[in-house]
């Protein structure tokens, strides 16, 4: 097995004992297990700009913050320092987010730290300590479905409480541990209330998981929990322990056009009233 380049310097530094496999490549990255003294975790090793097959997307990147005017230029510019800069924020966006929902209770792996394009974390594993498998790759009965389902959305409030929209939430990024499953894979996670894409990507995250637990338990598919989620946070009522029903009623009020018609006719008449003193003042 060629160990990959990035490796070489948790190698040399003891940061890792030694590299024991490569678990999966992905879209971004790729996964290895390593020996951390008498720990066995993973080190997920981003993988180039050019070498990777999903491209950071305007909707994901949008409102992310950069550490200085300096490089916000020279991101706008797309020169090197520029390119750069932008890879450091792609890969830091998903080591500030293991942090961040791991504080706030949502079942992540545990961030043991970052080194140079490198994210070492625990390694999730099965019943038998083996790496846990993808939730793609396990059968359930209709009641375990539910009951997964259930946790997951419970997860995704805990996220959306923390501010943050995992933006690319399906069966493929979610393992299933001994204790149940676990959220992974989020450099692509957004601020809730600073990106104009969060509901929409709140909406696909919660719809992924009604589709995939519905195959098992049909009932499931009629649950409307994201529009549920998400009125509660925009009237700022969302909590972790929120109680949710998987029901919503949009409740549309009828318009009062008298009402529209009076506003604009005393805005109208505010406007007159001002260019009537502003032709009077200059006339004196």
């Amino acid at each position: 097995m060629k160990i990959p380049s990035r490796l070489m310097p948790l190698l040399e530094d003891g940061l890792i004992d030694s590299v024991v496999r490569q678990l999966m490549s992905g879209k971004e990255a790729m996964v290895f297990v390593v020996r951390c003294g008498e720990h066995t975790r993973c080190a997920k090793v981003y993988k180039e700009a050019q070498q990777r097959s999903f491209r950071q997307a305007v909707d994901y990147t949008e409102n992310r913050k950069t550490k200085n005017s300096r490089q916000a230029r020279a991101m706008a510019k797309g020169t090197r320092f520029g390119r750069e800069s932008q890879e450091a924020a792609w890969q830091s966006a998903e080591v500030d987010a293991l942090y961040r929902l791991a504080a706030a209770g949502v079942r992540v792996p545990e961030p043991i730290g970052f080194h140079e394009g490198v994210l070492l974390m625990e390694l999730v594993t099965d019943a038998d300590g083996d790496a846990a498998p993808r939730l793609n790759d396990v059968m359930f009965e209709a009641d375990a479905a539910r009951e997964h389902h259930a946790f997951l959305i419970r997860q995704v409030v805990r996220m959306l409480a923390a501010g943050v929209v995992h933006g690319d939430l399906s069966e493929y990024n979610i393992l299933m541990g001994a204790d149940g499953p676990v959220v992974i894979d989020l450099p692509q996670a957004v601020d809730a209330a600073g990106n104009n894409h969060a509901q929409s990507m709140l909406d696909r995250d919660v719809t992924n998981l009604k589709n995939f637990f519905g195959q098992f338990a049909p009932d499931l598919l009629e649950t409307q929990f994201s529009r549920e989620i998400w009125a509660l946070f925009e009237r700022g009522a969302l909590t972790a322990d929120a109680p949710l029903t998987g029901r919503f009623e949009q409740v549309d009020k009828p318009v009062d056009l008298d009402a529209v018609k009076r506003e604009i006719d005393d805005t109208l008449a505010e406007e007159a009233a001002r260019r009537l003193r502003m032709v009077q003042s200059r006339s004196q």
